[in-house]
């Protein structure tokens, strides 16, 4: 006789008809084929591979091919569209990063990213300050990104919205050889090279790059070179080492700077004079390397070390008044940035069946010289001049975790843990004369970071969840660098920001390999890091009250035929100042006017944002798709004044790929903003020139070719 069944309770079928009448067919499906087998999506979220249906957290991985699919592969921004909770957008700039946001985390950054964690190949892209970037990573030669929202952020250290994990593709088998070239619109030129395989105990994955393009707007030339390696040795049955070494080198990006509304206007591809009689610019090289070796010692212990080492140099020209570039306490307008960094992870794995125990130590340090400089010499502008700043900074971090995995029963997950950090921050001073005095000083952040995650599997292939967690985030060097006071010398006053979080969600596998999310969360913050003035081209930061951000994310990806697939994802977020606050951002700064009202909504965010894909994608032929992205109104200010419109668009995509013996031939064709729309890509949050429009391009398009050999 077969075991008899429990019926479904109440709660379990809501979700089903939930998802089901989202997803038709869930709740038929699970009912007439019980043992089909689904595809198994693996994640790294909790530091331990996982099935992303069990883990208690919202997180989402999309693979190499998919990130590169119909896609220019220049800017991470271009696939991460359809993950709900994050928000990416490509400023036309590329003497900026990529703006990335996640649940409300990292909108205020007017360059690089904070409040969220980025990791490439495990090594740190985050510094041990919070600040990070992406312009290193090498699209090319990817095999996965994963992203991280929510509590479970807080076991990586210094960071409330997420985590992003990028890796590169497992060697190929048999070993693979391509070639890759792209044109496009405003001088689009890309240019690129992979080779992966084995050679006896020795596994590879290289890939290199170059993106050049002449830029929508004026004054936007780019030329942007990037390297990639990754060597896997396998040295015994139970030990493994890896190599990864990249760089990136931006011999000259300029910068357009924002547009005011005025010359948005007026000339969406113009930009403001200052940016040209200072030739505002950047330059930037980065060359970085890590070691991971992996040993098990038994079938229950394992071992695992990591190693990494980096060297950063910045130069960037900005747009300073003379006049103001000429105070005594001024650091100039030319920032030059040597940054040296590195540091190691040693993690201890204890497995036994139900249970799994993590526990490990994170150190990270960063050197950084900063020398600042007059941008102009006499009449001359956009040239460097007399020194102005010439001071060493110093950033450290030791952070031991403990986390667990217990699985009570088939049905049950739990997962905890606790992270204890620890970042000291000092600085010396090294430029002192009779109007600048020393400024050195230093300043210390500790916080204990715990998490505890439970899921539940309501019926197979259907599992809710609930997450609760405690993070924080301390000031980054930038938000350091310049006093209130208008003195110089960095801003130890700052306090660091700390988070509560609870989200509840629902996970559901679907027939075919198909799968749908939904994620509901409050995160509350006391002490938000905000502007406290923005004038002189320096910004200063405070400490405000409380913010609360609450939102719901969904997703649905799901066959609609064996090579037919729709995607679909969706973001509501509110993001509110809870207590009010000064700020000053423009001159003069009247108190009535410069006053942050409680209930105000963060800037740099949208309250809704929508993504859409159709995909036609047979494994040789013709390739069709179709994207639609929408973003409600974004605030460019605390004080609300002003806003970014809401816009839709949408971007279609054909190719073909063609196999004859070992030899592949994928071809493509894309064009986005079909309807030629004008609306602004980004926004420069607080900007105190009241230049916050960045202008996203009309209608363009993307060619391109590759060729690969399979041995």
């Amino acid at each position: 006789m077969p075991p008899r069944r429990r019926p479904a309770s109440p709660l379990t079928l809501a979700c089903l008809a939930l998802l089901g009448g989202a997803t038709p067919g869930l709740a038929s499906a699970q009912a007439t084929a019980p043992t089909q087998r689904l595809e198994t999506v693996v994640v790294s979220a909790t530091r331990s591979e996982a099935a992303a249906l069990a883990v208690p957290a919202a997180v989402t991985r999309i693979d190499g091919d998919a990130l590169r699919a119909g896609r220019a592969q220049v800017n991470l921004s271009e696939s991460l569209g359809e993950v709900p909770g994050l928000l990416a957008r490509d400023r036309q700039n590329y003497a900026q990063d990529v703006q990335i946001s996640v649940r409300g985390f990292g909108a205020r950054a007017s360059f690089g990213i904070r409040g969220v964690r980025v990791y490439v190949d495990d090594i740190p892209a985050t510094l041990p300050d919070g600040q990070g970037q992406v312009t290193h990573m090498e699209l090319g030669s990817a095999g996965r990104v994963e992203v991280l929202r929510g509590p479970f952020s807080a076991l990586y250290g210094n960071a409330s919205g997420g985590v992003i994990s990028l890796y590169t593709e497992e060697p190929a088998r048999p070993p693979r050889v391509s070639t890759s070239v792209a044109v496009g619109s405003d001088g689009l030129r890309r240019v690129a090279a992979t080779a992966s395989g084995t050679a006896g105990g020795l596994g590879y994955t290289l890939g290199a790059s170059r993106f050049t393009t002449d830029g929508y707007r004026e004054h936007s030339a780019a030329d942007r070179r990037l390297a990639n390696a990754r060597l896997a040795w396998q040295l015994g049955e139970r030990t493994r080492l890896t190599l990864v070494a990249n760089s990136l080198d931006l011999p000259e990006a300029q910068d357009p700077l924002g547009l005011s509304r005025t010359q948005w206007a007026a000339n969406p591809r113009g930009v403001d004079p200052a940016a040209l009689s200072f030739d505002t610019r950047k330059t930037l090289q980065q060359t970085q390397g890590g070691l991971v070796l992996e040993h098990g010692i038994d079938a229950a212990h394992s071992l695992r070390v990591m190693v990494y080492q980096g060297h950063r140099a910045t130069t960037q020209f900005q747009a300073i008044p003379v006049a103001t570039q000429a105070n005594a306490l001024h650091p100039g307008g030319v920032i030059d940035l040597a940054r040296d960094y590195e540091g190691a992870d040693l993690r201890w794995r204890w497995q036994q069946p139900g249970f799994t125990l993590v526990a490990g130590i994170a150190a990270d340090g960063l050197r950084e010289r900063r020398l600042g400089y007059q941008n102009f010499v006499g009449s001359a502008l956009g040239v460097q001049g007399a020194l102005r700043r010439d001071e060493t900074n110093r950033v450290n971090s030791a952070d031991p975790y403990l986390q667990a995995e217990w699985r009570p029963s088939a049905h049950w997950l739990v997962t905890a843990g606790l992270r204890r950090s620890r970042v000291s921050f000092s600085s010396t001073d090294a430029y002192i004369t009779a109007t600048n005095p020393d400024d050195s000083g230093r300043a210390r952040y500790a916080a204990t970071s715990p998490v505890l995650g439970v899921s539940h599997a309501l019926a197979p292939g259907l599992r809710v969840y609930a997450t609760a967690g405690r993070g924080f985030e301390t000031p980054t060097l930038n938000e350091l660098a310049y006093r209130p006071s208008g003195a110089t010398g960095l801003n130890f006053a700052l306090q660091s920001a700390t988070s509560r979080s609870l989200e509840v969600g629902l996970k559901a596998q679907l027939p075919g390999s198909g799968e749908a999310t939904l994620a509901v969360f409050d995160t509350r913050t006391a002490r938000e890091i905000v502007t406290q003035t923005n004038l002189g081209g320096r910004a200063t930061f405070q400490n405000a009250g409380a913010t609360q951000r609450r939102g719901l994310e969904a997703s649905a990806r799901w066959p609609l035929a064996p090579t037919l697939q729709a995607l679909l994802s969706a973001t509501w977020l509110d993001a509110r100042y809870r207590d009010g606050f000064l700020t000053c951002t423009a001159t003069p700064c009247a108190t009535a006017a410069s006053a942050v009202a409680a209930g105000n909504r963060l800037p740099g965010l949208a309250r809704s944002a929508g993504y859409a894909a159709l995909q036609w994608q047979p494994a040789v032929g013709w390739q069709l798709g179709l994207e639609g992205r929408a973003l409600s109104r974004v605030w460019v200010n605390d004080l609300n004044t002003d806003a970014a419109a809401g816009h839709a668009t949408l971007a279609a995509t054909a190719g073909y790929t063609l196999t004859r013996g070992a030899w592949t031939l994928e071809t493509l064709l894309r064009v986005d903003n079909l309807t030629d729309r004008r609306y602004a890509g980004s926004v420069i949050v607080n900007d105190g020139n009241g230049r916050f429009f960045e202008p996203a391009p009309g209608r363009t398009w993307l060619a391109s070719a590759s060729l690969s050999h399979r041995f």
